[in-house]
């Protein structure tokens, strides 16, 4: 197991153990360094030597480093990753770009949690609009200026596609309580939370979207109530 992977599993464990509907909702960065995962309680079970190899692989999560997560808006994922190619990494863009949101990947988390297959994995709480405040702002310097998205009815929702699998295949669990779904036959909604299976698109581009959330992470448009 590599460092990055032992850092994300214990991530997922310390979040299961608050409270485990926070695997599903965006972390921010700062959230990540002073309270899920500090440094100075967690050195030890992380197995490294100093608070700069820690915020490295802080960095690196931040950056979707492995797939394990990805960061919103993406301007800041591309700036973290940019940084990370660097010889000497500054490591202070986690704390200029703190507020920024952290998305742990669903698969990534199922993984973590395959150890224990008891352990809960329940649907995500929605984040009630307006909470997702920013206190930094991007310069030109660090990437393009944003462009003007159109705001779509509230009565617009978004178009349910089909997955990218097929539905009921072994070893699938359910989008948003991760039970366990039948096999060798079609799965529409769960059996057990009832929940549809097919996963939700934005209507302006097409970016996959989760349960309970109100606007595009691509393009922000902001998304009808469901």
């Amino acid at each position: 197991m590599s460092d990055l992977e032992r850092f994300f599993q214990l991530l997922v464990a310390n979040l299961a153990a608050v409270d485990p509907r926070r695997l599903r909702q965006p972390l921010q960065v700062t959230q990540i360094l002073g309270e899920v995962l500090p440094y100075r309680a967690n050195r030890r079970a992380l197995g490294i030597e100093s608070a700069e190899d820690y915020e490295a692989l802080v960095l690196r999560l931040c950056a979707g480093d492995g797939g394990l997560a990805r960061t919103d808006p993406p301007e800041i994922q591309a700036r973290f990753r940019s940084e990370l190619a660097t010889t000497n990494p500054d490591l202070s863009l986690l704390r200029t770009f703190g507020d920024a949101f952290v998305s742990l990947t669903g698969a990534a988390v199922a993984r973590a949690l395959a150890t224990d297959p008891h352990a809960p994995y329940v649907p995500p709480t929605p984040v009630p609009e307006g909470t997702l405040g920013r206190s930094w702002e991007l310069t030109a310097d660090d990437a393009p200026a944003a462009e003007e998205t159109e705001e779509l009815p509230l009565d617009e929702v978004p178009r349910a596609v089909e997955p990218d699998h097929a539905p009921g295949e072994a070893g699938d669990m359910c989008l948003y309580c991760g039970g366990p779904l039948p096999s060798n036959r079609q799965v529409n909604f769960c059996p057990h939370c009832g929940q549809s299976q097919t996963a939700l698109r934005c209507p302006a581009c097409q970016t996959e979207l989760e349960y309970g959330w109100r606007h595009c992470v691509n393009c922000g448009a902001r998304i009808g109530d469901r």
